[in-house]
């Protein structure tokens, strides 16, 4: 999968943005700041529905603007599609797969595939259980969209039944109702996730070992409070959980137990990653994940586009190597640098050069090619 076409308008510092692009390695190079790093989070939008950056649209509109367009067209195979999004700061935004526009914007996901690495995944491993949950659920969305839609009900749901915990002495028949629907709700949402980690962990132990051959050994597992052996049977023991701690949540006020609390564990040898891996261990753990989730969607032939968002320059060699191995297994990948020397110097790439005027992005294009030595 490549995209061969990607425009915006106003989106974050783009005015406008027509841009052509081809199978293979693009760098885009500028100082801090220029809006290198837009450019590679509209596709990652596009995919996700969502910035790896911040957590409302609202930033992702130019300032002065009504509302931000984004448009990607896309080549799988012998297949060509164009997704387009109008994203709207205070209305929905809206979606449009070719030329019909779409009842529902996730009617949109699947049709880019991409992963990202940025130094921001760090806190994969250092950070709280939310950004391993949305790793997780980013992946599934992408293989299996109709995930997002289950998602999306359960998080309704869970604001639903806060609001009725809220109320102190809540009506016990809704929140019956309320108890039901996140039970059913919340137990896909855990046999959804629990069935993706079991298919990485694999990918994610071998990946660590090529980058920390002499490393402890990596794990990874889905930790929740109710799994069952079936979904029905997680349905049944989150709505016996629910019922048992029922006292406790309306003195809280929220809901206490469900998926929404759960966590993706980082193990290495017999401790937790999160306060006992070195530096090292942390960039070799969050460089493992990514290329263990690109594995696994390249394993379905749809190989997603690779971003990498200012990695190079943080990275020792060993780490180069394995980043460098996604790259060669990728159909298309786009970088972004503030030095265009922290490339790997055999790589071959077209290099765009991001301006900065009065607060506007703009390209400078050039071909660069590595020297034949």
């Amino acid at each position: 999968m490549f995209v061969r076409h990607l425009a915006l308008k106003d989106f974050r510092s783009w005015p406008s943005l027509d841009l052509e692009l081809s199978p293979g390695v693009t760098v885009f190079t500028g100082s801090n700041g220029f809006g290198k790093t837009n450019i590679v989070e509209s596709v990652y939008y596009l995919a996700n529905l969502s910035s790896h950056r911040v957590s409302r649209d609202a930033p992702l509109v130019r300032e002065g603007a009504a509302a931000a367009q984004l448009a990607a067209t896309v080549v799988s195979g012998t297949r060509e599609l164009t997704v387009r999004m109008t994203v709207k700061p205070h209305a929905a935004n809206l979606a449009q797969l070719n030329r019909t526009r779409l009842r529902n914007p996730r009617e949109i996901l699947g049709g880019v595939r991409c992963v990202l690495f940025s130094p921001e995944d760090l806190s994969l491993v250092t950070g709280e259980p939310e950004g391993r949950r949305r790793l997780v659920d980013s992946v599934i969305a992408q293989e299996t969209p109709l995930f997002s839609a289950t998602k999306a009900e359960y998080d309704r749901v869970l604001r639903q039944r806060n609001a009725l915990l809220k109320q102190g002495s809540p009506d016990f028949g809704l929140l019956d109702v309320w108890d039901g629907q996140l039970a059913h709700l919340g137990a896909s949402l855990v046999s959804s996730r629990a069935a993706l980690v079991a298919r990485l962990q694999p990918l994610v132990q071998s990946a660590y070992l090529e980058i920390a051959p002499h490393s402890r050994p990596p794990a990874i597992s889905y930790l929740t409070r109710d799994q069952g052996e079936s979904t029905e049977e997680t349905e049944a023991l989150l709505l016996t959980s629910l019922a048992a701690i029922r006292p406790r949540e309306i003195e809280a006020g929220r809901t206490l137990i469900g998926p929404h609390r759960d966590d993706l564990q980082l193990m290495l040898g017999n401790s937790p990653a999160k306060g006992f891996a070195s530096h090292g261990e942390t960039w070799s753990f969050a460089i493992a994940l990514k290329i263990a989730v690109f594995r696994f969607m390249a394993a379905s032939g749809r190989i997603p586009v690779l971003i990498l968002d200012d990695v190079f320059a943080e990275l020792d060699n060993p780490r180069r190597q394995a980043v460098t191995s996604m790259i060669d297994r990728a159909e298309q990948v786009l970088i972004t640098t503030a030095v265009p020397t922290d490339i790997p110097a055999d790589l071959d790439h077209t290099l765009h050069t991001v301006l900065l005027e009065n607060g506007t992005s703009r390209l400078d294009v050039e071909e660069a090619t590595p020297d034949a030595e």
